[in-house]
């Protein structure tokens, strides 16, 4: 099979795993996949996934590249907390949650990091559209909660204060009902003490 063809057939998957290639081209010779890497077409992400070359590397690029490459996952955490402006600086990682395990992936393409959650606490993340293609993102009641809960270290005010979090953004973006409904569902006492601490941070009544 010459690359044009090839291209052809894969080009709406522009992240794929070599089982996704072998289930759209049965009996495909893998050693093409080292000729066109030479050659500069495509790239190796990690063990098994590839992208095209020719993709730009852009935000919507990177977050559906990291629900591709380790799945399940959402992006959350530091990444969507900068996504939402709630807090002042970027992010040069892409950091998800999965209920896999802990991992992190450095490619030609950025890094992409991968925490932990329990079964019970994936849920609360929205589909985001790239073109014709769709993304998996924290929204942002979940995302203030993902990153309270894996957090364990903020234990007081100071603690809270020292994220640097934007108070404005985050009481003009969530909905504190929705947050009560997942603090609710989760029945983390952890999770109570670090969610009253951000209240206090944002003048809102417990």
């Amino acid at each position: 099979m010459n690359y044009t063809k090839f291209q052809k057939i894969m080009s709406p998957y522009p992240v794929f795993s070599v089982k996704e290639l072998e289930k759209k081209i049965p009996g495909f010779d893998k050693r093409r996949l080292v000729e066109w890497q030479e050659k500069g077409y495509i790239q190796k992400l990690r063990n098994r996934f590839y992208c095209f070359s020719d993709i730009k590397t852009t935000e919507p690029f990177l977050y559906y590249t990291a629900n591709v490459l380790y799945h399940p996952s959402y992006i959350s955490l530091e990444t969507a907390l900068a996504k939402y402006g709630f807090i002042p600086e970027g992010v040069f990682q892409i950091i998800s949650c999965s209920t896999l395990k802990t991992q992190t992936f450095d490619t030609s393409r950025g890094i992409f990091v991968y925490r932990n959650i329990k079964a019970k606490l994936f849920f609360g993340y929205t589909l985001e559209q790239w073109e014709d293609r769709h993304y998996a993102i924290a929204e942002p009641e979940k995302t203030l909660i993902d990153y309270l809960y894996l957090h364990t270290e903020v234990q007081c005010i100071s603690d809270i204060e020292a994220l640097r979090w934007n108070a404005a953004a985050i009481n003009e973006r969530i909905s504190y009902k929705k947050l009560h409904i997942y603090q609710s569902y989760i029945a983390s006492q952890a999770l109570n003490r670090r969610l009253f601490l951000l209240k206090e941070i944002l003048n809102v009544k417990a």
